[in-house]
């Protein structure tokens, strides 16, 4: 086992979960958002499970969709190896039609550090990957954009926001802002309110090999396979731009 299998193989993963919801999106249809939504959930997450049991069996797993047992198997936090999975990142967008800001999220934590990952963006038809990371926009001063909760914005990124003379720019899940930022489409994203390692993992895997800014909102390195999984806030942004976020986030929690 090499660490370009782990490469590709989150890549293929991704891929693949992601072509089974867009089937299962076509047959479903959106009549039924919440029918569509649990389908898309429980379809994703037993295709990953299963592929991982088959590939790689000594592996542990930590995915959104587990059983609070699951998640709490103290087994996992002794592994030197976890996938942490989450087979439908951006459920409301998943269910609304046309909207493709949503992503399955695979990335393998070994070693104390995030080793592999991959964001597919099935709607959008393109998977990112560490195994060839994407090259970062160039970012030339002046007006920049910030990626943010289409539903629940922090406050204080408003303020940071018009502090920093930046525009926000809506979008569905942590996997599409996140890949928004590495394909140029924003320059920063920035979340504080609730997340889970899940939300993540695997963007952040593919943002730091690219050469992005990864961290907490105050500075902190974003820690994986934890016992409690909860990772409430994040910064990605362009490497250019981080010092001055940071420092525009400290002065407004001062």
């Amino acid at each position: 086992m090499t660490i370009r299998d782990d490469h590709a193989l989150a890549a293929d993963l991704a891929t693949e979960a992601g072509e089974l919801l867009l089937r299962i999106r076509e047959r479903v249809g959106f009549a039924d958002p919440k029918a569509l939504k649990a389908e898309g959930d429980r379809g994703s997450h037993v295709h990953l499970m299963e592929a991982l049991a088959r590939l790689r069996p000594s592996d542990s797993v930590l995915s959104e969709e587990a059983t609070r047992e699951e998640r709490l198997d103290p087994r996992r936090l002794r592994a030197e190896r976890v996938w942490i999975v989450d087979p439908l990142d951006g459920t409301r967008e998943f269910s609304e039609e046309g909207r493709s800001d949503w992503a399955v999220h695979v990335a393998l934590w070994e070693g104390g550090r995030l080793a592999a990952g991959a964001v597919a963006l099935p709607a959008q038809g393109r998977t990112l990957t560490t195994a060839d990371p994407p090259k970062l926009p160039a970012h030339h001063d002046g007006r920049f954009r910030i990626a943010v909760s289409r539903t629940r914005p922090p406050e204080f990124v408003q303020k940071l926001a018009a502090q920093a003379g930046a525009v926000l720019v809506p979008i569905g899940s942590a996997g599409a802002k996140i890949s928004a930022v590495l394909t140029g489409e924003v320059e920063a994203y920035v979340h504080a309110g609730g997340q889970y390692e899940w939300d993540s993992a695997a963007p952040v895997a593919v943002a730091l090999a690219a050469g992005a800014h990864a961290s907490r909102i105050d500075g902190s390195e974003l820690a994986y396979n934890q016992a409690d999984p909860s990772l409430p806030d994040i910064l990605v942004s362009l490497p250019e731009l981080a010092a001055s976020l940071l420092a525009g986030i400290r002065d407004l929690h001062r």
